[in-house]
């Protein structure tokens, strides 16, 4: 596997970090901005919008530029609105700095372009789910971290940290990705077309379906594991943490079975265990191992989805690989907005403690559209970081 892979990966690390570490800090930042938690909360709103919105528009703005140019540039929006939150006193500060992390946000789809372009079709799995670790391990380490960072020594020291990191990350991109490096960038020519077939969006469909199921329970995990096994705050940590861990061992474990056994293979048996999960989740009332068995069957099946939804992707499209996962990325942000509202909306109606019952008829709905939608492609030969392709082998 590329080196350069692995590069990738850290810095995706560093930018599921900042994304998601405010989860971990709310009360302090509402606190020093002298806002209400809700309000504050509003700040992974904003961020989602503009990765799901901003950022496919500037990704497409950007096709013709070189992608090491592209990968720059990305990271430095990413940097800079990481600063303008660390130097926030106000929320209206504080948002804009997100909404420039969401825009910056879109190294992740460009560096999967390129993870696509440098493998042959048989490893594109592998490739991916590496790219995509640093995004898993980042709940598991980033966050956690970041968390830790902000409760002891204030919410803006996080911010700090990770705006650090990604300075240190902007020169490795520098010094260590080849400046004649060849991959395919996002392009308005045949957008359209792409768009309006149907097994395209079927696998944007499917995206957007089972990310709704996930966070209509992921939004409220912290009261839905009270209602569940009522747990202080170290064993609650312990359960997520071990659920961030479960998510790694999917991500990878997502990329050897697409490669072995294809993606709609995998697809189908990873969305019915996580229906089954599920479904069994609000059963394992009282029972800590039983609840913890169900969160690790869970977090395995919905991560390990990833790989073989963008494989999917990256093979009906090869030359506009970047543009269709940077348009699944911004389904997975609608999805966890949409997810948070349907998980709200059935929380009085359900109780916490059922809440993972709400998610199964969109879990439903992205096996109708699996089954209902075949995708086919032709794989296309891998390009060298010098340009020149390569056997497939």
């Amino acid at each position: 596997m590329p080196r350069m892979l692995w590069l990738f990966s850290v810095v995706n690390l560093i930018i599921g970090s900042g994304a998601f570490v405010i989860g971990g800090i709310l009360v302090p930042m509402a606190q020093g901005l002298n806002v209400s938690v809700p309000a504050a909360g509003q700040a992974m709103t904003a961020y989602a919008l503009s990765t799901a919105l901003l950022a496919p528009l500037v990704l497409l703005a950007t096709g013709g530029w070189s992608r090491k140019r592209a990968l720059i540039a990305a990271l430095t929006a990413f940097a800079l609105g990481n600063l303008a939150c660390a130097l926030a006193d106000t929320l209206p500060m504080l948002l804009l700095g997100r909404v420039l992390m969401g825009v910056g946000a879109v190294f992740t789809p460009v560096a999967a372009g390129i993870a696509v372009a440098l493998v042959g079709p048989q490893r594109r799995g592998q490739a991916l789910a590496l790219v995509f670790l640093g995004i898993s391990l980042s709940y598991v380490v980033g966050v956690p971290l970041g968390s830790w960072l902000g409760l002891t020594y204030g919410w803006h020291t996080a911010i700090w940290a990770i705006f650090a990191a990604c300075v240190v990350a902007l020169g490795a991109i520098m010094i260590w990705v080849p400046a004649d490096i060849r991959a395919p960038g996002a392009r308005f020519a045949g957008l359209g077309g792409l768009l309006s077939r149907r097994d395209v969006l079927a696998v944007l469909g499917l995206t957007l379906a089972y990310f709704i199921a996930i966070f209509a329970v992921f939004s409220y995990i912290g009261p839905v594991l009270q209602a569940l096994v009522p747990m202080g705050s170290e064993q609650q940590s312990l359960t997520l943490a071990l659920f961030g861990l479960s998510g790694v061992a999917g991500t990878l474990l997502g990329g050897v079975v697409n490669d072995r056994f294809g993606p709609r293979r995998s697809l189908v048996v990873q969305l019915t265990i996580l229906g089954g999960t599920m479904a069994l989740l609000p059963l394992t009332a009282g029972s800590w191992p039983a609840l913890m068995t169900a969160l690790l069957v869970w977090g395995t099946a919905g991560f390990g989805m990833m790989v073989p939804q963008q494989s999917r992707l990256a093979a009906l499209a090869p030359a506009q690989a970047p543009m269709l996962l940077s348009l699944n990325a911004s389904m997975l942000y609608l999805g966890t907005a949409a997810g948070a509202i349907v998980g709200g909306a059935f929380a009085d109606r359900l109780g916490f403690a059922q809440l993972a019952w709400a998610g199964l008829p969109f879990v439903a709905i992205g096996l109708a559209i699996l089954l209902a939608v075949h995708t086919s492609s032709t794989a296309a030969a891998p390009l060298s970081p010098h340009g020149r392709e390569e056997k497939a082998g």
